[in-house]
C-alpha cells in the first residue's frame, strides 16, 4: 500500500498516483500534468440550466462520507480503470485518517452516483466520479463545489479537463502557475467536515 504520508506529500508537491496493471503486475505511476485542470470555485463555476432545475427538484439527496468504500469501488467498475486494489486500499486509509472524502448522490436509499477526492488544507483534489443514474455525478460535483465554497477552499484540482467537466467551467493552467496556486491554497486552514 502507498503510505498515507507519501500520498499527502505528493499532493502537496503537485503529484498524484494512478494504478497500473502492466504485464499483469500491479504497480503505481505518478503524474504531474502540464497543463493542469481546475474547476473554479467563484462565479465562473457554471451550472447548466437543466441541471439547475434538477438540483431544485430534490430528486437526489446528497450525503458526505457515508459510503466512501462503495464510491471508490463504483468508480473502479469500468473496463479501463486506474483504481487498482492498492489504490483503493491507500485511499480508504486516507479516508480513515480524515483526508479523503466522498460526496454521494442518493435516490430512494440507493447510491446513484458520487465522487471522491483528497482534502488538504485549502485544496481539494478530485480523483474520480461515477453515476448509476443520469446526472447523479453532476449533482455530487455541484454539492462538492458548494461545500468547498462555504468552508473557504480556494483550489479544486481535477487533473485533466474532460468534456464532462468543461461544461462546469473547468480550465487549464500551466504547471508552474498551478504549483503557485497550490502553495497559496496550502496556506489556508480549511476543514472539509466542519463549517467555518
Amino acid at each position: 500500500m502507498i503510505p498515507p504520508s507519501l500520498l499527502l506529500q505528493a499532493y502537496a508537491s503537485g503529484w498524484f498516483p494512478m494504478g497500473s496493471n502492466a504485464a499483469g503486475t500491479e504497480g503505481v505511476e505518478w503524474f504531474s500534468p502540464d497543463p493542469r485542470a481546475l474547476i473554479p470555485l467563484d462565479d465562473r463555476f457554471h451550472v447548466p440550466q437543466r441541471l439547475a432545475r434538477l438540483l431544485r427538484s430534490g430528486r437526489f439527496s446528497v450525503r458526505i462520507d457515508t459510503a466512501f468504500a462503495d464510491v471508490i469501488r463504483a468508480c473502479a467498475e469500468r473496463d479501463d480503470t486506474w483504481i487498482t486494489a492498492a489504490i483503493e486500499r491507500a485511499y480508504c486509509e486516507l479516508h480513515r485518517l480524515g483526508f479523503a472524502h466522498s460526496v454521494e448522490a442518493w435516490r430512494d436509499e440507493r447510491l446513484a452516483g458520487g465522487l471522491y477526492g483528497v482534502a488538504l488544507r485549502g485544496a481539494f483534489f478530485g480523483e474520480s466520479m461515477f453515476h448509476r443514474e443520469a446526472d447523479a455525478s453532476k449533482v455530487a460535483l455541484c454539492a462538492l463545489v458548494e461545500r468547498l465554497r462555504t468552508r473557504g477552499y480556494v483550489l479544486l484540482d481535477t487533473q485533466w479537463v474532460t468534456a464532462h467537466l468543461a461544461q462546469f467551467g473547468a480550465y487549464e493552467v500551466p504547471r508552474r502557475r498551478y504549483l503557485r496556486l497550490l502553495q497559496a491554497a496550502l496556506r489556508h486552514d480549511c476543514r472539509f467536515d466542519e463549517q467555518r
